[in-house]
């Protein structure tokens, strides 16, 4: 899109210039800022990406972190510098106060003199061509040179892409003239284009800044496969195992990758040295006879196995995963797990802990006995059938027993009892327009009758809050003024300071106050909503 909207520009460029023309690069120019906030809030994930992966593995992900972080800065202090340069030129033409200047951002549309040619080249191009347009040429070279330093040689298409995104060479003789790169960009053009072409620049930074990230961020995993400490992991959904159920187990490497499937073996293994010092492992006896390979499912091996006696049984075998030469390396693990007899089974269906003012569905079972011989009870509060399961309403924080008893031959025989904490409902939290705070446009923000409480999304329950009251705050006129509201809604007086609010400034719903079903009610906080 930016490419076709260069074409677009450079065809303008080659008409004689009116008013609509000019007018035209105001919206080349607003889809070139947008391109770039994309580009932006991409590049932003992957910062993300890089925070998560070196706090879960320093060792492999800090140094490519280090280098990311690195990046940020010499990319947005590019990107500052050409928004500079931009705002300077503006205000040479339009005057210090220019309301086209809002904020951070510049609004084409409220340029006058889009067609004075003289300002852009007075401080770009300079009387003794020693403009500003040499620092930015520079500048950008320098930017390039050093992401181009982070990529290895062989990496031919993220070296293209840099390399084409940060271009600076000389344009080709026209007619026998000679032009500088800096001649191009700013010699003898309107002001709303060479404004364009800066934009465009910023773009392609936030372009290439994507591309160095991608590729730094493929380098950590691939690195992680180039060290030989690989140790398998066999994760069991349990190891204590009723007689009569299945014992299942995920086997894999640790750091696996979903996208290639290791082989896994089950059975016995011997091992050899080799030559050169190290222990190479391989089956015993015949494959589908001796041993067996179990199915793969995202990555990671799924064993299972019909019990039917009880005690500790061991298992185990030999994980292969390929290299990235192609060549494969194996590595053995055992396992081991235990069957018991049937036992009291009590589950929470939906969380490992029961909240007050809210059904509690539970689970319970006693394997080999029916539903109707059991009964349950509660230590706190109650505890009533509901459906295949169970609801428990505690009526009190701390702990709450859930004792299970069953019916025998006319007799009741207890089989113990299993402890639960119970907690107030967590808080929810506010949101405008189903957002945490942000960034919000003025016509979001007004098009919602106010702010929300939202349970987290951990929290299981069908469960809701209302907002009661709430004060808002924005500053106007250099002075902070709040207003109140004793409802979930907006008021009159504070949708008129809405309005009244200009992009760029920040609003402030404090003392958010909600109730719940219990009918208690909290002070869930505060967002910060920058309006757009």
């Amino acid at each position: 899109m930016i490419g076709m909207m260069y074409l677009v520009l450079m065809a303008l460029l080659a008409l004689n210039v009116s008013r609509d023309v000019l007018d035209a690069f105001v919206l080349v120019d607003e889809g070139l800022t947008k391109t770039t906030e994309n580009f932006y809030h991409k590049n932003d994930i992957y910062y993300q990406e890089f925070d998560q992966a070196a706090a879960e593995n320093p060792v492999k992900a800090g140094p490519w972190k280090a280098k990311a972080d690195e990046v940020r800065k010499r990319s947005d202090d590019l990107y500052d510098y050409i928004q500079e340069l931009k705002f300077e030129i503006i205000r040479s033409s339009e005057g210090e106060d220019t309301e086209a200047i809002e904020g951070e951002h510049i609004n084409g549309e409220l340029i006058d003199g889009k067609d004075n040619t003289d300002k852009p080249a007075e401080i770009m191009i300079g009387a003794n061509r020693d403009g500003k347009a040499n620092d930015l040429r520079m500048a950008i070279e320098d930017y390039r040179t050093y992401l181009l330093s982070l990529v290895d040689e062989s990496a031919f298409d993220t070296r293209e892409s840099i390399e084409n995104s940060l271009d600076t060479s000389d344009p080709p003789p026209k007619e026998g003239e000679i032009l500088r790169w800096q001649d191009e960009h700013f010699e003898h053009l309107p002001l709303i284009a060479v404004i364009t072409l800066m934009s465009k620049m910023q773009s392609d930074v936030r372009n290439a800044e994507s591309d160095i990230l991608r590729y730094l961020y493929a380098q950590i995993e691939a690195g992680s496969f180039k060290f030989n400490l690989l140790e398998p992991v066999v994760l069991a959904q349990s190891n204590y195992i009723i007689r009569g159920n299945e014992y299942e187990a995920d086997v894999f490497m640790a750091a696996f990758d979903t996208t290639q499937k290791p082989i896994i073996y089950v059975g016995e293994y011997d091992s050899t040295i080799t030559d050169e010092g190290t222990i190479e492992y391989f089956m015993r006896g015949e494959a589908g006879e001796d041993y067996d390979t179990i199915p793969i499912e995202s990555g990671k091996g799924v064993y299972k196995v019909r019990t039917s006696s009880t005690g500790w049984k061991k298992w185990g075998g030999i994980i292969r995963l390929k290299r990235l030469d192609g060549t494969f390396t194996d590595k053995p693990f055992i396992a081991e797990y235990q069957v018991a007899e049937p036992n009291l089974v009590v589950a929470p269906t939906k969380m490992n802990v029961f909240y007050l003012a809210v059904d509690n569905p539970v689970e319970i079972s006693v394997p080999g006995t029916p539903a109707d011989k059991i009964i349950a009870s509660s230590n706190n509060g109650r505890i009533v059938p509901s459906g295949r399961g169970y609801i428990v309403n505690p009526t009190r924080e701390g702990n709450c027993d859930i004792s299970v008893s069953v019916r025998e031959n006319g007799s009741t025989r207890s089989m113990g009892s299993k402890p639960f904490r119970v907690r107030k409902v967590p808080d929810p939290y506010v949101t405008l327009a189903g957002y945490p705070g942000g960034t919000l446009a003025k016509s979001q923000i007004l098009g919602e009758l106010g702010p929300r409480a939202t349970m987290p999304d951990w929290f299981e329950f069908d469960l809701t809050f209302d907002v009661v009251s709430f004060n808002l705050s924005a500053t106007q006129g250099g002075f902070t003024r709040t207003l109140a509201s004793n409802s979930a809604n907006f008021t009159s007086e504070q949708r008129e300071m809405l309005r009244a609010v200009n992009p760029g400034s920040k609003i402030y719903l404090e003392d958010v106050m909600a109730v719940g079903p219990d009918g208690s009610q909290r002070n869930i906080g505060t967002i910060v909503v920058k309006v757009r």
